[in-house]
């Protein structure tokens, strides 16, 4: 094995292309993730074993705001989970490119931490709110439900928009260009990033704004939602089209 140093090297000629990533995503969670996957080479960790990781953070974080009543303490505790657990995310995927060790499976495992993460995380904002928060009526227990429903409708749209994209684009051999990556794009798809809507933890040590800035976001997402929605089915269209 390499120093740590060459091994950031290659991983850094190893990184997916930028276009369609946040900032967040580009500057601090990849970046945090290099590291993970670099120190995860160098003890020999796989892939999968790297994913599973990543999903002790996640869910450990996820359940302490069900289970535990919000503080300043947990408030930090579940973010550093939760934003940990999102880094071991990004370095599972980068060992697999950097030992060529990517599988079907390793991808599906991937994908099913991914959709848990956001099943439970909302599920667990409901269930605190229930236990933990003096709440004015009852409706603010329909929020977590309608983030719940914005979040996987997203995944589950996003993703088979990929699939059905590979499957019905075959450029030549040699063909593949370079595409410039858009830095507004990058800054406008901050609010969807999921590692912004992790900072909206650090605000459990005050239930009422907690509970105004989740709300903002799970707006921020359905408008988001809305747009992504309409661009995927221009684009499926446009591809039709084309055949």
């Amino acid at each position: 094995m390499g120093s740590t140093g060459t091994v950031l090297r290659e991983l850094r000629g190893a990184q997916k292309t930028a276009k369609g990533v946040s900032l967040y995503s580009r500057y601090v969670n990849r970046p945090a993730g290099r590291v993970f996957a670099a120190g995860a080479y160098r003890i020999g960790l796989t892939p999968n074993q790297v994913t599973l990781i990543s999903a002790a953070f996640t869910f450990s974080a996820i359940a302490s705001v069900a289970l535990v009543r919000p503080s300043w303490g947990l408030a930090v505790a579940v973010y550093a989970g939760l934003v940990i657990g999102f880094a071991f995310d990004s370095a599972d995927g980068q060992l697999a490119r950097l030992t060529g060790r990517g599988s079907p499976d390793g991808e599906w495992l991937d994908h099913v931490v991914d959709c848990a993460k956001m099943i439970l995380v909302h599920t667990a904002v409901l269930i605190s709110f229930q236990r933990f928060f003096d709440l004015s009526a009852e409706g603010w227990l329909l929020l977590p439900l309608g983030f719940l429903f914005t979040a996987v409708l997203t995944f589950c749209a996003g993703l088979l928009r990929e699939q059905l994209g590979k499957a019905a684009v075959r450029p030549p051999a040699g063909s593949r260009a370079a595409v410039p990556v858009s830095r507004v794009r990058a800054v406008a798809l901050l609010p969807a990033d999921y590692g912004v809507f992790c900072l909206v933890f650090l605000l459990l040590g005050d239930r009422t704004a907690f509970r105004i800035g989740y709300a903002v976001l799970a707006v921020v997402h359905a408008l988001f939602l809305v747009a992504f929605l309409a661009k995927w089915f221009r684009e499926l269209t446009a591809l039709r089209a084309a055949d």
